[in-house]
């Protein structure tokens, strides 16, 4: 039985979001939501909550459903209260004596430790963050669960319980979920929608499988239009070669015939529907100017410690060349920060970090989480003409090619996107030309389609890198070697399944 029905939905911005939007909620349904940054996932969520009216189009919910939307940010009124608090404080004035137990339940499910239940919402990471929204909206024991993002800012770890949550969680309760995790989505889902400006299509499948279910429709309408528009072309052709013909000779029925074509080659015309074409959140390049040298980073059991001198491992004798695509694999804690932090500071002073020798040829290209190398009091437009020493016009071209309008290039970075910011920081790194690339969670904010650009543009180039994520589709797709951080020991493994199986077993 559908829970939810949507009838020719549609939302315009600016621009139309979607529109003709058909679509049924119901048990059993784990839907994923797929859409480029912008393009209206996190607005269909608000539709389906109750909490926007739709543009056009209609809405039914059965009689008193229940929907819990978790959104991706914690309301400033939530940050000073403690995680359980906020939990609790989801709960009916009158079940908050009497049903309080519900919270621990809910807490004990998401396997929070007892220890951060009373910490402040202000002093807790984004992934706890994200489970405390998840939590909150769960306790209420909602009939319908909408989740937006809710791998945002977990580790693989908590990327694995959250999965494992959601599986177990009972199938008469229907989860929609838009996320940018294509791993997380195949974990989670049976069936996927693609939203589009104009039609959306849905698939009974988990993402992997509808992306290529996806490509063969997009293809096959491609082709279609091609032959419809060719034999639109061959109808006016002949239609002309009639109308001479009927001119010379005075004959009606050729006038007749030549009308009767050219109606039917706008008719085809008309119903011809043009292959989709996503629209550009900013093409993302990058650049490699190589080096003559093989070896670019040689480490000679170099020990990694924390800021206070406390020991995380040793790195044994390893060597970065060109061509490698090392991916660092190791739980929270282990040192994956520290490393590439050291990395850092070796090339910036050759000779600075004791057993790390860097050959004098190697230019870095660095970002890092929170994309710091991108001042949020600076303009895009400033920081890219004055670092790069380009003209304003070369400037504002390069930044609307990565995405960043031309209304938005004299605002604060600190106004921008998530997705504008990564693009603007991968634009940065191009403009850098750099032959080593050392990257932390380069994918944070970028959409899928984002993504693959990012691991296109790293295999085309054979860029050098150095990289840790927790973007399991990312990590495969890149990496070459894999360097395993355990038991304070930096290993050489062959690939980062075995990691990921005892990640999702220990739950840790």
């Amino acid at each position: 039985m559908a829970l939810i029905s949507l009838k020719s939905l549609g939302v315009t911005m600016s621009a139309p979001l979607f529109s003709n939007l058909n679509l049924t909620i119901g048990a059993g349904d784990r839907l994923g939501i797929v859409a480029a940054n912008g393009r209206g996932k996190s607005t269909l969520l608000r539709c389906l909550a109750g909490e926007l009216d739709p543009t056009t189009g209609d809405i039914t919910r059965t009689r008193g459903l229940r929907v819990g939307h978790a959104e991706q940010s914690v309301p400033d009124a939530l940050l000073d209260r403690s995680f359980h608090r906020v939990v609790a404080d989801a709960l009916p004035p009158e079940q908050l004596g009497s049903e309080l137990w519900r919270v621990d339940v809910v807490l004990d499910s998401l396997d929070v430790p007892e220890d951060m239940r009373d910490r402040p919402m202000r002093a807790l990471s984004g992934g706890w963050q994200r489970l405390a929204l998840i939590a909150r909206v769960w306790v209420t024991d909602p009939d319908v669960l909408l989740l937006d993002e809710p791998t945002n800012h977990l580790d693989l770890a908590r990327i694995g319980q959250l999965e494992t949550w959601l599986n177990a969680l009972p199938r008469e309760v229907p989860v929609v979920v838009a996320s940018h995790d294509r791993a997380f989505l195949d974990a989670t889902t049976n069936r996927t929608l693609f939203l589009r400006p104009e039609e959306s299509p849905v698939f009974s499948l988990p993402y992997s499988r509808a992306r290529q279910a996806l490509d063969e429709v997009d293809a096959a309408t491609a082709r279609r239009f091609e032959r419809d528009m060719k034999v639109a072309q061959q109808m006016r052709r002949q239609a002309a070669k009639l109308n001479n013909i009927g001119i010379n000779s005075g004959s009606d029925l050729l006038t007749v015939k030549t009308k009767q074509l050219r109606e039917r080659a706008e008719r085809l015309e008309d119903a011809a529907v043009a292959a989709h074409r996503e629209r550009s959140a900013g093409a993302i390049r990058l650049a490699n100017r190589g080096s003559h040298a093989k070896v670019l980073i040689t480490l000679d059991d170099a020990a990694v410690e924390t800021p206070d001198g406390t020991p995380l491992f040793r790195t044994g004798k390893r060597h970065i060349c060109q061509g490698d695509r090392i991916v660092l694999l190791g739980r929270n804690g282990v040192g994956k920060s520290r490393f590439i932090a050291m990395i850092r500071a070796a090339i910036a002073e050759p000779g600075s970090m004791e057993n790390i020798k860097v050959t004098p040829s190697t230019v870095l290209g660095y970002s890092d989480q929170a994309l710091s190398g991108i001042g949020a009091d600076d303009t895009p437009l400033a920081m890219v003409s004055r670092r790069f020493e380009i003209g304003e016009q070369r400037a504002r071209s390069l930044l609307a090619g990565a995405g960043v309008a031309i209304e938005m290039q004299e605002k604060r970075i600190a106004a921008l996107s998530g997705g504008q910011r990564s693009r603007l920081m991968l634009l940065v790194l191009r403009l850098i030309n750099p032959n080593f690339y050392l990257l932390d969670e380069p994918t944070n904010h970028l959409d899928i389609d984002g993504q693959e650009a990012l691991e296109d543009e790293l295999l085309k180039h054979q860029a050098s890198c150095l990289l840790a994520s927790h973007d399991r589709s990312f990590i495969r797709a890149i990496g070459n070697r894999f360097w395993l951080i355990e038991k304070r020991r930096l290993a050489e493994v062959d690939s980062p399944e075995g990691f990921f199986r005892s990640v999702a077993e220990t739950g840790r």
